[in-house]
């Protein structure tokens, strides 16, 4: 291919993002611009078959930029896959195909969902730690393919960046290439401001291979790709690079970053380029030609698919349908204490009896957490992912490792630590990706480590989150009842289990199922209240209940193991559960305010916890039988 198309193929696509967000007067066309040349030349380089976007086999591109949303259309759109001209004038337009930042599920061809900054990186490390673990369990021949990652300096700087690529090093993960768009420019200004790393020696120092090259020479951009497909180790192309590249007036410039270049400036960039100023969303028939994979896709999809024994079809088959009905669940016997994380250990070890795709693992609390899959060995060759104490780069990891199409993977930590992965649990939730987040230690009954240790407001938190669904189990049994229920979701879930014992329930509902989020766990006749609760307050729930009987109070008491779910359910079946003649309490050792979409009165926490016994704080803060029935009758009688 000529050096001549090859430039042409580079401009088309700075201009048609100039011209995109010109059009639609918001927008960053200085990445875009900047990564022109490379992203032509990749291209070359990029198996992928527009035609069927979920081919198991193809190279995954993720965008960490995701910003660059003006490149990242403008190479949908000539590669072939759905994504118009119509669409790239539509840019940023309320239902548009092509929105601000790439959203997984929305665009045709969009890997996963990004825009917060090293979110990226992370999820290139996920996709490509599930390939490396199915080419190891597959067989090579079967997985050989590469994942691309195009990132910037505030990609680099965020602090799931280190998280992340540190792991791809250790993991050696030879099928991992990020390409760094060295401009010096965020948005402030020259990034000498704030930041003065040696990143090739950073890189050199988690075991990557690293390349240096000039951007914007097709030559050394050519090596550099040829190298990176032959390394043993995961590859950091570093890329210098000129912002807004072939603008007249803004190239170099921190101005590019964000903010149209207007038309004055496109036209005469357009016209020293050699293409019409005059004509917008330019697209020459050779550049779509030299660009178009949707015939060499197909026919490399098709030779791979003829590749594949009968053997390793039926495994990915398997992989690709697993048979959660087949679950050989464990069952609890009534009147026995359980921690809520232990039974979780035993049901993680039930699916994955059954589900060979079912695999995870913790931010170095495994024994705490008690998600070890026993006998499945270590990852990458075993199903026990040891993420570090990386809670950030392990959910958006695990993000990307659900979406490879193979796997169901679930991560873990203490739930007081959440908050160190929200971005990645808020990410799963826009995108609908079916991440199993396991959170132990769930309230003040984490003891004598204390406040630091104690999550108060982190259920509400969770709880707010759209599409995102939160189980806290009241005992061993429903918390089954609340797998069965997770593992057929299109969303993400998370399990809240407690490190203190909690009495095993009878098998008795009065009305509903775990499945509705919250069920009539007791009902009384003539009762004039109903008491709600989750997780380890459903027992001092249901003994609280039945000692207001001496006071002539009657309790329905009301199991709430998913807050979200009962949210969804129909107001005839809310009425059901919530008698409204009743006055309504609830009870959480957590901050609890969610419950006044029902509740008279919230019995929470006001405070954070305190260091001492289990037992001692829950007395303390009001959380014993003798105490909510004071403040019940209290609150009943005003």
């Amino acid at each position: 291919m000529s050096k001549q198309l090859l430039q042409k193929q580079a401009d088309t696509i700075r201009f048609l993002a100039a011209d995109m967000v010109q059009a639609a007067n918001s927008g960053h066309p200085g990445a875009p611009m900047g990564l022109a040349d490379i992203a032509t030349v990749l291209s070359k380089h990029l198996n992928v078959n527009p035609a069927n976007e979920k081919w198991l086999n193809r190279d995954r591109l993720v965008f960490s930029g995701g910003h660059a949303t003006g490149l990242v259309y403008s190479l949908l759109h000539l590669w072939g896959f759905n994504v118009a001209l119509s669409d790239l004038k539509n840019f940023r337009q309320t239902n548009s195909k092509t929105p601000g930042h790439p959203e997984y599920g929305h665009t045709h061809g969009i890997e996963i969902t990004t825009g917060p900054l090293g979110q990226g990186i992370a999820n290139a490390v996920g996709f490509a730690s599930a390939a490396k673990y199915a080419q190891n369990t597959l067989g090579s021949d079967v997985i050989n393919h590469k994942v691309y990652c195009l990132c910037g300096d505030g990609d680099l700087q965020e602090g799931i960046s280190y998280e992340a690529t540190a792991t791809a090093g250790h993991l050696k993960l030879d099928n991992l290439v990020i390409i760094y768009d060295s401009n010096s420019i965020t948005i402030e200004g020259d990034t000498s401001l704030a930041w003065s790393e040696n990143v090739k020696k950073r890189f050199q120092g988690i075991d990557f291979e690293v390349i240096e090259i000039d951007g914007h020479n097709f030559d050394q951009i050519e090596k550099a790709f040829v190298q990176a497909k032959a390394a043993t180790k995961p590859v950091m192309i570093i890329a210098k690079t000129a912002i807004g590249k072939g603008s007249v007036s803004m190239e170099g410039s921190h101005h590019a970053h964000g903010a149209p270049l207007g038309e004055e400036d496109i036209a005469a960039s357009k016209k020293k380029a050699g293409f019409n100023a005059d004509e917008k969303f330019i697209v020459p028939a050779d550049v779509k030609g030299a660009f178009d994979k949707l015939i060499v896709g197909s026919v490399a999809e098709n030779e791979w698919n003829d590749s594949l024994s009968a053997e390793a079809k039926a495994k990915i088959e398997q992989l690709q349908n697993p048979n959660y009905d087949a679950v050989e669940y464990p069952s609890f016997e009534a009147d026995t204490k359980v921690a809520t994380r232990d039974s979780n250990h035993k049901i993680l070890n039930a699916i994955a009896a059954t589900v060979p795709g079912f695999l995870g693992g913790s931010a170095d609390l495994g024994p705490s957490n008690k998600t070890e899959l026993k006998g499945e060995g270590d990852f990458p060759n075993g199903r026990n992912i040891h993420f570090g104490i990386k809670e950030h780069a392990m959910a958006a990891i695990a993000n990307a490792m659900n979406l490879y199409g193979l796997y169901r993977v679930y991560s873990a930590t203490f739930f007081v630590f959440s908050d160190y992965l929200k971005p990645s649990a808020r990410i799963a939730a826009l995108a609908s990706i079916p991440q199993h987040f396991v959170w132990t230690h769930d309230s003040i009954g984490v003891g004598e480590d204390g406040p630091t240790h104690q999550p108060i407001e982190q259920l509400s938190q969770f709880r707010a989150l759209p599409n995102f669904y939160t189980f806290r189990p009241a005992d061993a049994s429903e918390n089954v009842e609340s797998w069965k229920t997770a593992l057929k979701m299109n969303a993400p879930t998370a399990f809240v289990c407690s490190r203190q014992g909690l009495t095993v329930l009878k098998d008795t509902k009065e009305f509903g199922e775990v499945s509705n989020g919250a069920y009539l766990l007791k009902k009384r006749e003539n009762a004039n209240i109903t008491i709600m609760a989750s997780g380890s307050e459903v027992m001092l729930a249901m003994q609280t209940a039945c000692s207001l009987e001496d006071e002539g109070i009657i309790a329905n008491v009301v199991s709430v193991p998913c807050f979200d779910l009962f949210l969804e359910q129909d107001q005839s079946y809310i009425d059901q559960v919530i008698d409204s003649n009743t006055q309504v309490f609830a009870v959480e050792a957590a901050r609890g305010l969610e419950y006044y979409r029902f509740a008279d009165k919230v019995y929470g926490m006001d405070t954070f916890g305190a260091s001492g016994p289990a037992n001692d704080l829950f007395d303390e803060f009001g959380f014993t039988i003798p105490k909510l029935k004071a403040n019940i009758i209290a609150d009943f009688k005003k």
